[in-house]
């Protein structure tokens, strides 16, 4: 078993509006740059900022523009549900980096894209980037009966997303591509589809009858690939269901699953990024309690290579 510590509540200073909670409730995606903290929620139109070893309250950089429902059930229907967080090295335009947000692709709504400029220092500089996922999702939606991108990492020129399956599909994928014409066919006006190279079905075993179901994932500097995971007793991609288990394992650069291990205790957890230190990883992690009034925790997690 893993054991892991709770950091601290991502609470915030100043919520999307004055209905909402002073916290993220739904974190799903994390990327560490320096000492900040970057986290996408999936039912918020924000980026969550928070610092390494301060407990103050973080704040909030939009992404998109508009304004989400206050009741669960409407919120879900037209939340854009970002999934996937993820440092772009320096490019074109973006001399600094970026940092790739993405949604699920689960729904129509659910295919938007933040790009977000980052500044020398690894903070966000300037208005994000709205772009459209559709070049990529209309192969995936063939490729799977139940699409729901959870995980983005890039390693060297490649982009590789993580799909996630579930109780009724449990349909875990690495998914390939060349990152740098993904990235033009994000920022054109053309829409030609782009297939991926690869697409790397994963198996994670179960728990009571639940299958271990990806959930994040973050790249080590051989190339190897930390992921989260999650076995939560639902169904389909849309539902939510009680998490009976969480782990974290490795995959290696060509899709082999090099290990996995239980957390201690079932956190839900959606986020993840890994620091090498020495023959150990230091593991950061968020969670998702699929519960508004709760907030979303960081955890920590130390584990041997």
């Amino acid at each position: 078993m893993i054991n892991v510590t709770e950091i601290r509540a991502l609470n915030i200073a100043a919520a999307a509006s004055t209905k909402r909670p002073l916290h993220l409730s739904a974190a799903s995606g994390l990327v560490c740059v320096g000492s900040t903290i970057y986290v996408v929620a999936d039912d918020e139109l924000h980026l969550g900022v928070f610092f390494k070893n301060s407990p103050d309250p973080g704040r909030l950089v939009r992404l998109f523009e508009g304004v989400l429902p206050d009741k669960k059930a409407a919120r879900k229907r037209m939340k854009p549900d970002l999934e996937a967080l993820t440092l772009v090295p320096a490019f074109e335009n973006f001399p600094h980096g970026a940092l790739l947000a993405l949604g699920s692709g689960s729904r129509p709504n659910r295919g938007r894209v933040a790009l977000v400029a980052l500044d020398r220092d690894g903070t966000v500089l300037g208005p994000p980037r709205e772009l459209d996922m559709s070049p990529i999702l209309r192969p995936l939606h063939e490729a799977f009966d139940e699409l729901n991108i959870e995980g983005a990492v890039i390693i060297g020129d490649e982009l590789r997303l993580f799909q996630r399956g579930n109780k009724g599909q449990a349909n875990n994928a690495i998914i390939s591509y060349s990152v740098w014409q993904v990235l033009a066919a994000l920022q054109s006006a053309k829409t030609d589809p782009i297939r991926p190279s690869a697409i790397n079905r994963i198996s994670l075993g179960y728990i009571a009858g639940v299958p271990f179901c990806l959930t994040d994932a973050t790249a080590l500097a051989n190339g190897d690939m930390v992921f989260c995971a999650v076995a939560e007793d639902t169904e389909n991609a849309y539902r939510d269901g009680p998490c009976i288990g969480a782990a974290i394992g490795i995959v290696s650069h060509d899709g082999q699953l090099l290990g996995m291990e239980q957390l201690d205790r079932p956190h839900k957890v959606e986020g993840i990024s890994a620091h090498e230190n020495g023959d150990r990883l230091e593991i950061l992690l968020v969670t998702d309690p699929d519960n508004a009034e709760i907030s979303a925790v960081l955890l920590s997690a130390s584990i041997v290579r």
